[in-house]
């Protein structure tokens, strides 16, 4: 086999790239080849980022229960047990008795009238619990492409590493040959020479490929918890894509949900002023309490007695506030200004989410263009390459020029292999920047979480301190 031949360029077909198993360093285990959508599914079941922000959104689903305790009647019982010595002295004579009261007490207070804090405060809630649902959105997208991407970066520096490592075969034997029309006069010490050089700087590059795979292995197990082995093929979701960018910008405007979570924000915020505002204004309460309450007396002559007594009490409470040193004004303001601020947070995240489509659909393309210039710098270095090995062979070109030409094509399969990694993962990122990269669109072969279910479990909850998973 000559040294050509030990060359294959990577196939390209389609929008298909990288088809390729893993080399026994990153595992020879005999198992199922790995696809890209198993990985992502993976991810999104096992990430410690999405599971943490679903517990986020457990809790702040706790808002709203917070919040509609303001309509509801606090409940309080109070036990007292006192005992009671005295000692009197009068014309001599020292009297002495003792009292023991016990006395249980039962208070409810209810609210008829707070200024609308606590019907603002539970619309509040319910603003921030959808909030937290959409950056759980966010959060799921963002993983997801980051695995996408990570596992094209292994598939790519895998082909990059097989290439470097065929690349020091072939100067290997170049050297060997060069050895040998030296030992007959052929060519001179300095081709020798050359060639070794060659070969070395080859042997560093080998090194550093498998740096660089080994850090995306790494970075593999942390994103989708588990070691890649036997990596199949990567594919665009080009079906997600729509025709044109004025589409995508469009979609990206209406469901990118990061969009929606500075909308929320901002609902919360402005509903935060009435809560402050709401401050300012009376309350009215009413409140009933029953009090049992048992007396016994005793004096040094052995004389007692005892007493019960029951109390019922039932009353209303109107409070008027009428000054209170600036701080509740202050709070108003201050909560204005927190609304305007994120009601420009809003127009921000919407410029960001343009910005980024049009971004990823740029790289789209030029990942699309580079492709096909590859594909044709491949094809050209590799005919040059064997011209200029059947002209050195005759003596019309030199070693080095053997060598640089050799370079060239590893070069340009080394372009060939980054640009069909740019292209599926530039796909990706506009699907994620245009909000729809979601386990259901992606058809993720893994249960979906509903964060709906947790809050209808907790929502109308009266008691009790266990989650509904059972945690406590």
């Amino acid at each position: 086999m000559t040294a050509m031949k030990r060359f294959r360029v990577l196939p390209f077909v389609g929008a298909s790239v990288l088809a390729l198993a893993l080399t026994p360093m990153v595992g020879t285990a005999t198992v199922s080849a790995e696809t890209l959508e198993s990985a992502l599914a993976r991810a999104y079941t096992n990430s410690p980022l999405i599971n943490a922000t679903r517990a986020g959104v457990r809790a702040t689903d706790e808002n709203v229960p917070r919040a509609l305790a303001g309509y509801r009647p606090q409940i309080s019982a109070t036990a007292d047990l006192n005992r009671t010595w005295t000692q009197q002295s009068l014309l001599g004579q020292t009297t002495t008795s003792a009292n023991t009261r016990a006395e249980l007490g039962l208070q409810l207070t209810q609210t008829l009238y707070d200024g609308n804090r606590t019907a603002n405060s539970v619309r509040q809630a319910e603003s921030q619990v959808l909030g937290a649902r959409f950056q759980l959105d966010a959060t799921v997208q963002d993983t997801l492409f980051t695995a996408a991407q990570v596992y094209m970066n292994v598939l790519r520096d895998t082909a990059i590493l097989n290439l470097q490592r065929n690349n020091v075969e072939v100067l290997d034997e170049q050297l060997r040959q060069t050895g040998d029309r030296f030992e007959v006069g052929e060519v001179t010490r300095t081709d020798v020479a050359q060639s070794e050089a060659s070969l070395a700087a080859s042997r560093s590059q080998v090194s550093l490929a498998e740096a660089n795979l080994r850090a995306n292995i790494a970075q593999y197990r942390r994103v989708i918890g588990a070691q890649p082995r036997q990596l199949g093929a990567g594919r665009a979701p080009d079906r997600l894509i729509p025709g044109s960018l004025d589409a995508a910008v469009a979609i990206a405007l209406e469901e990118n949900p990061s969009i929606a979570v500075a909308r929320f924000n901002a609902d919360a915020a402005e509903l935060q002023v009435k809560i402050a505002e709401g401050a300012l204004l009376p309350t009215l309460g009413v409140t009933a309490a029953v009090t049992q309450r048992h007396d016994t007396n005793a004096t040094a002559g052995g004389l007692s007695g005892s007493a019960n007594t029951t109390v019922g009490q039932i009353g209303a409470r109107l409070t008027v506030p009428l000054y209170q040193g600036g701080g509740a004004s202050a709070a108003v303001r201050q909560a204005k200004e927190l609304a305007t601020q994120r009601r420009f947070e809003v127009e921000q995240a919407r410029d960001q989410v343009r910005f980024s489509v049009v971004a990823a659909w740029g790289a789209l393309e030029a990942a699309r263009a580079q492709i096909t210039a590859a594909q044709v710098q491949v094809e050209a270095a590799e005919t040059a390459l064997t011209g200029v090995r059947e002209e050195a062979r005759v003596g019309q070109r030199t070693t080095l020029d053997v060598l640089n030409a050799q370079q060239q094509l590893l070069n340009a399969r080394v372009n060939l292999i980054t640009a069909q990694r740019d292209r599926v993962v530039q796909s990706y990122a506009v699907v994620q920047a245009m909000g729809r990269l979601t386990p259901q669109r992606l058809a993720l072969a893994a249960p979906l979480y509903d964060p709906k279910v947790h809050y209808d479990q907790v929502r109308g909850l009266l008691w009790g301190t266990s989650t509904p998973s059972g945690d406590r």
